[in-house]
């Protein structure tokens, strides 16, 4: 089967059947799982993958509409007879079916392939095999980290007949899944980077997470890795199925292929010596901290494996360039969101930084700007076709390249554009035209030096920033998709700049992943979403008089808690013509602070039903107590008080669309799932602050503040530091200086070593007090120099514990980061 395959081909290959035999000879050209990502739906076939987290038939009919007529299901609906001209198969197993597919496509692409495996650096040693080895090979590879049960077999529909090379990662979380990546990828070659922490939870032991990661390689030919692994040497030595397997590996200290390995740190390169058929050899890397230096060894030991001469390495190790594992996006100048990915440039990872360009809404104009990809394989003319029709696919409106290539190849570009020979005159040309009004995405090879058109586009700010993670904002919604039920829609509170996260970058992501509601204070907050494209519901809980014009004009919904606020409303609405407009009841369970009370129910009632001009959405409450064991007897009288409430408008309030009833936030959707109505808001739990101890571990931390040193100074016993001499150092004492302070929202009680940081390791004490745009740090005894990085908080030091140190809760902490501390959001 070389691609395209036929659609009739597919269900033999997936042991199917039809229940629609739509064009079964028509050929298929892509493989598509996730409805929220479709673009090009010609010749695509929708796999409704079923999972813990999520559904795929839940989402046949929106791929329906977005184009695409093919479908493998699990699963018989009536629902499919609506779908005209469209070709079904039925299979036992989704998964099974798509992995079906790819292994067929691995099978018959005869081509030498690597698989790599490992803890860290799994991505990178790909990475970089691929830009050592794109010269004189057609390598395809994984797409970023498609390493999973999902995408291996996606990784392997890429493999095309002019191929000569596959490097795959292979990615585990839990006992039996590398043997089914194995038979898929099926591996000449085979590299295991490390063994460390990560899934460390679902495996008894990391010498059995040692043992299933090993499982790739037991028909490989070679494996590659490093012998002072003891848990990997001890394996691959004492495992029977491993004896017919040669094995190179290295070791800085033991007897190994490449052994005596030795390193020499420059300032900015590092020299990599070892000694290998009985000769020493070296080569010189432009990295030098020690994950670079480990993953360079082993592209080093593939390259001399597969007989590549030590000069060739060393001149080809020179030019590695970083491999960017993030997308990051920060606003920029002239009212400008700036997406950066400029390490590298090919066709794979254009189409994956385009998929997150495509999810911003916040400007209606798009722009690309790209350098020349260099070394595709692709001829010029088709390389840059494929370009163009990437760029159409994923709402791209302007496109600036850059380079000899694109200069010459202009003519297959169909959008506005410009061309530009360097980046210098790029940036020449932005000096006289600014862009405004933009979502802007660098993708650029690192040759074109495109941080400079960054530093020339970017938003100027001081040296501290707040980085969100929106891939833990993902992980983060999806735990709590998992702990609710599939028919329980979901509300996402994102007032107060999102818990100070931001405000349309959170709420793209939300809304690309279908949440169904968004919660915010005041009115102002929704207009600004508006204004962003934010097109999903948006419940505004302080609805002023004030604001009514505001939020009818942006077709936002108030909540309603008093009669006064509803008899305001329902005036406003009716003399602007408004006909069921929808409203939000809030009721006082409990809380005693907005909402009627249940002895306004016969009252409400009545009020309600002599108008039309409004329409009761959903009616509510708030839990008091659910974050607090202790108080559960109060958190479960508020939920039968709700009860009842819903009871009353269950059977006395007729209404032609039955409103949602909602009472749980964080804490009560884990504590009380019993409670789930129609609806669940999620606040503070979706940027990762648990509301109990024992789901810590199962959120992900979302925001990481940092800053770096300003100058590091020596100060002599006796001597103050800051204001009003607060701090008299004891003994000779270093201080750094870091540009944050209270100002910042990093609180001015947290001097005199009430608050603390994290430098390169180290948790070091605040001295002196803080002030308003700096505080000062005690970094005696430790490796600090200026220009290094702070935690303030973060992964190393929770956000739980510095709001400790000020004497309030986390909440408060991330609302009161200062608005001029730079947002960076990035996407792993």
């Amino acid at each position: 089967m070389q691609k395209p395959c036929t659609f009739n081909e597919v269900a033999n290959l997936t042991k199917g059947v039809f229940l629609h035999r739509n064009q079964a000879t028509q050929k298929i050209e892509q493989l598509c799982t996730d409805s929220r990502t479709i673009t090009k739906a010609a010749n695509s076939c929708f796999f409704a993958l079923v999972g813990e987290k999520r559904d795929g038939h839940q989402h046949i009919k929106e791929a329906y509409q977005k184009g695409i007529r093919y479908f493998v299901v699990s699963r018989k609906n009536e629902s499919y007879t609506s779908l005209v001209g469209a070709g079904i198969i039925l299979v036992d197993n989704v998964l099974n079916a798509l992995q079906a597919i790819g292994k067929k496509q691995r099978i018959n692409c005869q081509i030498p392939v690597i698989g790599i495996t490992g803890s860290n650096g799994k991505t990178i040693v790909k990475e970089w095999l691929y830009q050592l080895l794109k010269q004189e090979k057609k390598v395809v590879r994984s797409p970023k980290s498609f390493n999973s049960q999902i995408g291996v077999p996606l990784s392997l529909w890429l493999c095309e007949p002019e191929h000569e090379l596959g490097i795959f990662e292979a990615g585990i979380s839990q006992p039996g899944e590398m043997a089914v990546l194995a038979d898929l990828i099926q591996p000449n070659i085979g590299i295991i980077t490390n063994i460390g922490g990560a899934h460390s939870e679902n495996f008894s032991s990391n010498a059995s997470k040692t043992k299933e990661k090993l499982r790739l390689f037991e028909n490989c030919e070679t494996i590659i890795y490093g012998a002072d692994n003891a848990l990997i040497e001890e394996e691959i030595k004492k495992n029977p199925l491993f004896k017919k397997v040669a094995t190179f590996s290295w070791s800085k200290t033991s007897k190994a292929t490449l052994s005596q390995v030795a390193v020499q740190k420059k300032i900015s390169t590092s020299v990599i010596q070892g000694v290998y058929e009985n000769k020493t050899i070296a080569i010189t890397i432009p990295f030098y901290d020690d994950a670079s230096i480990e993953n360079a060894i082993t592209c080093w030991c593939y390259l001399l494996h597969t007989k590549h001469s030590n000069n060739w390495i060393q001149a080809k190790m020179l030019e590695l360039e970083p491999v960017a594992l993030r997308l990051e996006m920060a606003n920029g100048a002239n009212n400008c969101s700036l997406i950066k990915d400029y390490y590298n440039s090919d066709l794979n990872s254009l189409a994956i930084a385009l998929d997150f360009f495509a999810q911003q809404q916040q400007h209606q104009k798009k722009i690309v700007i790209l350098s020349d990809i260099q070394q595709s394989g692709l001829p010029s003319k088709e390389l840059y076709q494929k370009v163009n029709s990437l760029l159409q696919e994923k709402g791209t409106t302007e496109f600036i390249g850059v380079g000899p290539t694109l200069l010459n190849n202009q003519a297959e570009f169909s959008l506005p554009s410009q061309f530009f020979p360097s980046t210098e005159q790029l940036i020449s040309a932005l000096k006289t035209t600014a862009i405004t009004d933009a979502t802007i995405l660098l993708k650029g090879a690192r040759a074109f030096h495109f941080e400079n058109i960054n530093h020339a586009l970017q938003h100027k700010t001081h040296r501290t920033i707040l980085e969100i993670n929106l891939s833990a904002v993902q992980h983060n919604l999806n735990f709590f998709k998992s702990n609710l039920s599939s028919t329980t829609k979901i509300m996402v509170m994102v007032k107060a700049l999102s818990y100070g996260s931001g405000t349309f970058e959170i709420a793209n992501l939300l809304q690309f992943n279908k949440v169904n509601y968004l919660g915010v204070a005041y009115a102002d907050e929704g207009v600004a979403l508006r204004q962003a494209g934010i097109s999903l519901p948006i419940m505004v809980m302080n609805p002023e008089e004030q604001a009514f014009e505001m939020i009818i004009e942006n077709k936002l919904e108030p909540e309603i808690y008093n009669f006064n606020n509803l008899q305001l409303f329902n005036q406003f609405a009716s003399t602007h013509n408004q006909k069921n407009y929808p409203i939000h009841l809030k009721f006082d369970t409990g809380m005693n602070r907005l909402g009627f009370n249940k002895k306004d129910l016969t009252q409400l009632k009545q009020t309600l039903a002599i108008n039309n001009c409004i329409l009761v959405k959903s009616v509510f409450s708030h839990l008091a107590t659910s974050d607090e064991p202790s108080m559960k007897k109060h958190t479960l009288h508020q939920i039968e008080e709700f009860r009842s409430i819903k009871q009353f408008f269950s059977t006395e309030f007729k209404q032609a669309e039955p409103p949602l009833f909602h009472i749980l936030n964080s804490a009560g959707a884990l504590a009380f799932p019993e409670a789930q109505f129609d609806m669940t808001r999620i606040g503070i739990g979706l940027y990762g602050i648990a509301p109990f101890k024992s789901y810590e571990k199962q959120l992900e931390q979302v925001s990481e503040l940092k800053t770096r040193i300003s100058q590091i100074k020596s100060v002599e016993k006796g001597e103050a530091v800051g204001y009003s001499r607060a701090f008299i150092a004891e003994q000779k004492t270093t201080v750094a200086i870091v540009p944050i302070g209270y100002a910042d929202g990093f609180r001015r009680s947290l001097g005199n070593g009430n608050g603390k940081m994290f430098v390169n390791g180290n948790k070091v004490p605040v001295i002196g007090n803080v002030c308003m745009d700096m505080c000062m740090l005690d970094v005696t005894g430790i490796s600090a120099n200026e220009g290094d990085e702070v935690i303030v908080f973060g992964k190393d030091l929770p956000v739980s514990e510095l709001a400790e140190s000020m004497g309030t809760i986390p909440y408060e902490v991330l609302t009161s980061i200062s608005p001029r501390v730079k947002r960076i959001y990035f996407q792993d």
